[in-house]
Order: C-alpha cells, then structure tokens, then sequence
C-alpha cells in the first residue's frame, strides 16, 4: 500500500530537490531549442541535464510514496551517491557548454549556463546537507571515502568523452587507457556493490583491500601522469588553426589524469588512517 509522505516535499532537502528539477529541465529544453549538434561535449551536457532530472525526480516520487522504503537496496547510499554525482556532473556541464557553444549573443546558451549553474549549487548544498557527519551511523558512500570513490568515477568519465582514436597508434597511450579503465571499472563496481548491500557479503577485510587497491591506483595513474603527456605532446606542437580540436582534447585528459591522481592519493592517506590509525584494537 504506498503512503503518501507530504513532509519529504517541505524538508530543505525536498525543496532544494524540487528546484533541482525545475533547473535542470529548463537548461535542457532551452538547449534542446537550440537545435542537435554532433559533438561528444553537447552530448555529455544534454545527457548530464536530463539524466539528473530524471533521477532526482524519481528520488522525489520514491520518497514521497515511501516507495523507497520497500527497495532491496541502500536507500542513503543511493541519494548520497546520486548527489555527489550530479553536483559534479551539472559542474562539468556549465563550464563545458558555455566554453564550446555559447557566446555573448547567445540568449538561450546563456540562459541554460545560469540555470545549470544555479542547479549545481543547489546539488553542492544537497551533498552537505547529506553528507555522514563525524560518529554518525550511515552508508559508505556518504562518507568522505565514498564521495572520493563518487570523484574518482566522475574525473574518468571527463577523461572518456575527451578520448579520440589517436591513443590506439602508442602503447604507452593504450596503456594509460588501460589505466583510466580499470580504475573506473573497480571504483563504479564499489559503488554498485554499496548500494546494492553485497559489499557486506564479502568474506574478507574489504577495508584493508581497499587500501590496497587506493595504492595501486595511485601507482597507476603516476605513470598515466608521465605517459600520457610524453606520448600526445612530444614532437607535437599545438596547430595554429586550433580551435577546441583534439590537441586540446589531449590537455583535458592530462589535466584530469592529474586531478584523479591527486583524488587517489587523498583516497589512499584516508583509507590507511582509517585502517591502520583508527580501527578498534
């Protein structure tokens, strides 16, 4: 029997949801106005602004029905999650759209860039106001490790849409792609895994393993942060008719490899102090 929970609707975070959808539908509709365009970056702004619309209406719906209480999954994990990955998705979409397709005369592109600004402060606002505090019992993935894994998951997303075919000529390149892979594979696994409650299941001190896998992603991404540049720059001068072309696409994906690096790192001093500093004797 669903039971209608008006008080989900009138808590801050129900009112900054609501909000959220309103922005974001506004974003992609006054985009989608503008007419289709072929390239990676539209498409990533145009699936961030309805795919955030989407859930966090769904989100509203489950709570409001108290639907959510009746799915064989991690409620708290989910929300947390999702917010997390929509503040950083929404980001990644008001500075990529306004950059590749706005300009001053461009009403409705500027008109999307305010709203999806506003719906990304909104969403940052959400993940503080969720987010586990100090001694508070919740889901991993509202905790500091499990918005880094959120983090890590997201930086290679950026790096995946900003891929072109010309890695596949080095193997150092292809090496590098095999880096940003796996991580991403282990970090969406953990994730999933949380949310769907199997992580519990597992027989074996998963804090101590992932520690380990912290440090060895950190020691991939290290070489990721040599290769990448060494192989897509040497001898290989920025054309003089560039203008967004994969040249730069080359710079974004170095620039993300060291921000997921530095992300991996933080990710690793935290899990060792919890495991080896903090845990009960």
């Amino acid at each position: 029997m669903v039971t209608l929970d008006v008080r989900t609707l009138t808590v801050p975070v129900g009112a900054l949801r609501m909000l959220e959808v309103v922005l974001t539908c506004i974003s992609f509709s006054l985009v989608a106005s503008l007419g289709h365009n072929s390239s990676s970056y539209w498409a990533w702004s145009m699936f961030t602004w309805c795919f955030c619309c989407f859930f966090t209406l769904f989100i509203l719906i489950m709570e409001f029905t108290s639907l959510n209480a009746k799915v064989p999954i991690s409620w708290d994990d989910f929300t947390a999650a999702f917010a997390m990955l929509a503040t950083l998705m929404v980001l990644a979409a008001s500075i990529i759209y306004p950059t590749f397709f706005s300009c001053s005369n461009c009403g409705k592109a500027i008109g999307a860039t305010v709203t999806s600004c506003i719906a990304f402060i909104l969403y940052a606002v959400e993940v503080g106001l969720t987010r586990a505090k100090p001694g508070e019992i919740s889901g991993f993935l509202s905790t500091i490790p499990g918005l880094l894994k959120v983090l890590e998951a997201f930086v290679a997303c950026i790096i995946f849409i900003s891929l072109d075919s010309g890695f596949s000529r080095f193997p150092g390149l292809q090496w590098c792609v095999a880096v940003y892979s796996l991580c991403f594979i282990f970090a969406l696994l953990i994730i999933l895994f949380t949310i769907c409650r199997v992580l519990a299941l597992v027989p074996i001190p998963l804090d101590k393993v992932l520690t380990g896998y912290n440090v060895l992603a950190v020691l991939m991404y290290m070489t990721a942060v040599v290769i990448w540049p060494l192989y897509s720059f040497q001898n290989n001068s920025r054309p003089s008719n560039c203008n967004h072309c994969s040249w730069d696409n080359q710079v974004v994906v170095s620039f993300m490899t060291c921000v997921n690096l530095i992300v991996y790192i933080v990710d690793t001093i935290y899990s060792v102090k919890l495991v080896f500093f903090l845990s009960p004797v």
